[in-house]
């Protein structure tokens, strides 16, 4: 029904009234609380956190925990906090619907929060060297001198036939002088065998005989049926065991610029200062608070632009020392449950710890002069991230993400974490068998535009418990590798082996690696070693895709074990070749192997790859690889073609005889510069003469994995040629003009 139009005018004009009655009747609404701003400083005291009064870092989380309905921003101003205590976040310091909390370094300031302790008056002694006095409750493991890393002095390598060691501890204190010291029970010995480390106190001296701190040596031997069951193979009293890698930290080894020596009775350090340090001075620094920041609990957190410095790791001073397993965890404790898949192994200490945190953002950090490890997102962290930080000496490795357990409770499985866009450089200096990313059990994790350059032992490692039937069954999928720049790895003077650049292990369905550059992982072994990308173990249901991996010591993929299966790798780039994949269902395909130029998409590839992207070493013309190649002899089926099959995996061999000899013919006369001759699987080429038709180089020892010669002849024949009685047994030769 139509009704009047002033009747309709009518309403809506008394409805308007009363809308306009009740909005100036109505209390006025309250608007949202603006942000609130607190700030820290080195040197602040008191509760009010002001631009005018900053607190401590500590009086700043206090205050602001009152704050639960805004925003909160703390600003570190600029300088060293030095802590006792690790500044410690938890769930009263959360964010979450809708509100922020940030700390974060104040506008143009580096603030740094530092576990570190400054050693004072030091005084000369007539041998050069200086001594300080250490204050109570501080143990030096480490010494920075104005920021540089000094080494504990240490002597030479002693061969297992001299240094014997068994279940009970080891022979060859007579031979190295250790008798003699007058503190042998302040000295540690280091042993690397294969991925594994070892750093154990000498307690007691007997003739010849050592013995050392307990529980370390006993973790470190065979039998404690508390590691895999083929790991007693890699135990400090193994066939493997070929010597102590060096003993340190005794007066009687300070010899040289840079080193130093911490004697626990008299609590002194003393150095040997490097040519123009000053110890009057110099400011020198040992690490001693172990965290510096713990995340527990917490959720929604930003901490951003903040330095961590000189965080200390107790554990190896103590009678635990350091029992290395794999990628820097440790067994610890006298006893424990049998344990065959790592499940109970033990994280390094590290400088920032977010414990179960949601939604944490560590960013723009820096991570440097550590004695122990960067950053540790465990216990079932997710949502979470480390981005665009750097990470360089640090004693062990720079981030752990994850945990051993295969099959955790709900709120312990960690979930959706990122790991990008980070620099990651001289990690693992003390700890040579950590690795620069650790991930254990996780999914849907996310490693990417990282740069990782010089660490001892893998770059990447993601998934852990090897074969073991208590991992068979795990949380991990869905991990992305990607995009990561990693160079210089598995380093040969560190003698760390069965390592890769990126290493994985179990079943991990979903999980890509992808888009990475590895460039010299295990560069110049003397043995056939050190992967690029590492499939270990059971790795299943991996998809390996247009990376680009040249110059590493062994395979450029890694997939031997029938039990790892259904992988795939495919569209990669790499100048020599690989065994098919192990397991079934693994597959390659249309990948570009033995290549000896990188083509445009390649180097595109890696030109992008890291957190910055940057310079590719393109790859040296090969004027073997069309050769003609002869050997003075052939031993079974090794034949001389071999070495120019651009497969560093295949090997030509002579019978052992006076001369032996390895030719390629060019074809023509070429003007050659670099040669690289690859040694094959047992080293067996040494001592010997490389000769071309205007020039004989002549070299000691046996051939690396390369041995690279540089030189300037013009020539159509390379010879490789013994100069006693033995083998010519080589992997690969390559010429290049």
């Amino acid at each position: 029904m139509n009704r009047p139009v002033n009747v309709v005018r009518t309403t809506v004009a008394a409805a308007f009234a009363a809308l306009l009655t009740g909005l100036l009747t109505a209390p006025p609404a309250q608007a949202a609380p603006g942000p609130r701003t607190l700030y820290a400083a080195p040197d602040g005291r008191g509760s009010s956190c002001t631009a005018a009064r900053p607190c401590t870092p500590g009086g700043a989380r206090d205050l602001a925990r009152t704050e639960t309905g805004r925003d909160v921003r703390v600003l570190l101003r600029n300088g060293t906090y030095e802590l006792d205590e690790p500044l410690v976040l938890g769930a009263a310091d959360s964010g979450g619907n809708g509100r922020t909390v940030t700390w974060t370094a104040a506008p143009g300031a580096r603030p740094v929060l530092s576990g570190g302790r400054d050693l004072t008056g030091w005084r000369q002694n007539t041998d050069g060297t200086w001594t300080a006095d250490v204050p109570a409750g501080v143990t030096p493991r480490q010494l920075f001198v104005d920021g540089r890393r000094a080494t504990r002095a240490r002597g030479e390598s002693c061969a297992a036939s001299t240094c014997d060691a068994t279940k009970a501890g080891m022979t060859g204190a007579t031979a190295t002088g250790i008798a003699t010291w007058q503190r042998p029970t302040d000295a540690e010995a280091v042993i690397r065998i294969r991925w594994r480390n070892y750093h154990c106190r000498i307690t007691g001296v007997n003739g010849d005989a050592m013995t050392f701190a307990q529980p370390c040596w006993a973790n470190s031997a065979s039998g404690t049926d508390r590691t895999g069951p083929s790991w007693d193979s890699t135990t400090v009293d193994s066939a493997r065991y070929s010597g102590v890698a060096f003993f340190e930290n005794a007066p009687e080894l300070l010899d040289e610029p840079g080193e130093f020596v911490w004697n626990s009775e008299a609590r002194t350090v003393t150095y040997l200062p490097r040519p123009g340090e000053n110890m009057r001075r110099a400011r020198t620094v040992t690490p001693h608070t172990e965290r510096l920041l713990l995340v527990d609990g917490a959720h929604d957190i930003t901490v951003s632009g903040i330095g961590f410095a000189y965080a200390a790791y107790r554990r190896p001073g103590t009678d635990e020392g350091y029992a290395g397993t794999q990628a820097g965890l440790t067994l610890t404790g006298a006893t424990g449950p049998v344990d065959h898949a790592g499940r109970f192994y033990t994280k390094p200490a590290a400088a920032v710890t977010v414990r179960g945190g949601r939604n944490i953002a560590i960013d723009d950090a820096r991570f440097d002069r550590l004695g122990g490890a960067g950053a540790i997102l465990e216990a079932g962290t997710r949502d979470s991230s480390l981005t665009r930080s750097s990470f360089t000496d640090l004693s062990s490795g720079a981030v752990y993400v994850g945990d051993t357990e295969p099959m955790p409770g709900a709120q312990r499985a960690g979930e959706r974490n990122t790991v990008a866009y980070n620099t990651i450089s001289r990690t693992g200096v003390e700890y040579t068998d950590s690795v620069g990313i650790w991930a254990g059990y996780e999914a849907e994790l996310t490693v990417d535009h990282n740069s990782l350059d010089r660490l001892p032992y893998s770059g990447i490692s993601v998934g852990w418990g090897w074969n073991q039937p208590e991992a068979q069954r795990s949380v991990l999928r869905d991990n992305r590798v990607t995009d990561n720049r990693i160079t210089d790895v598995m380093q040969v003077a560190r003698e760390q082996h069965d390592g890769g650049a990126i290493y994985t292990q179990g079943a991990q369905p979903g999980t890509v690696i992808s888009g990475n550059y590895i460039n010299r992982s295990a560069f110049g072994n003397t043995e056939r070693d050190g992967n690029g990308i590492y499939l270990d173990e059971q790795s299943s249901h991996i998809l390996v895709e247009k990376n680009v991996v040249t110059r590493v010591g062994y395979k450029w993929i890694s997939n031997w074990a029938d039990y790892g299966i259904r992988n795939t790798a495919r569209d990669n780039w790499t100048d020599t070749a690989a065994p098919a994949l192990g397991g079934t269902g693994s597959v390659m395909t249309d990948n570009r192997t033995g290549l000896d130029r990188l083509p445009a998409e390649a180097l595109a590839v890696a030109g992008r790859a890291g957190a910055r992207g940057g310079p590719v070493e393109q790859l040296r013309t090969d004027l073997a690889r069309t050769g003609t190649a002869t050997q003075s002899s052939t031993e079974g089926t090794a034949g001389p073609e071999l070495a120019l099959d651009a497969d560093t995996t295949t090997d030509t061999r002579t019978r052992s005889e006076a001369g032996a000899r390895w030719q390629v013919d060019l074809g023509d006369e070429r003007r050659v510069r670099r040669i690289e001759i690859w040694n094959d699987s047992s080293a067996t080429t040494a001592d010997f003469d490389v000769v071309t038709d205007d020039t004989t180089v002549h070299v000691d020892g046996k051939a690396l994995r390369p041995t690279v010669l540089d030189l300037d002849s013009r020539t159509r024949t390379v010879r490789i040629v013994t100069s006693g009685t033995g083998r010519v047994a080589l992997s690969q030769v390559l010429v290049h003009p």
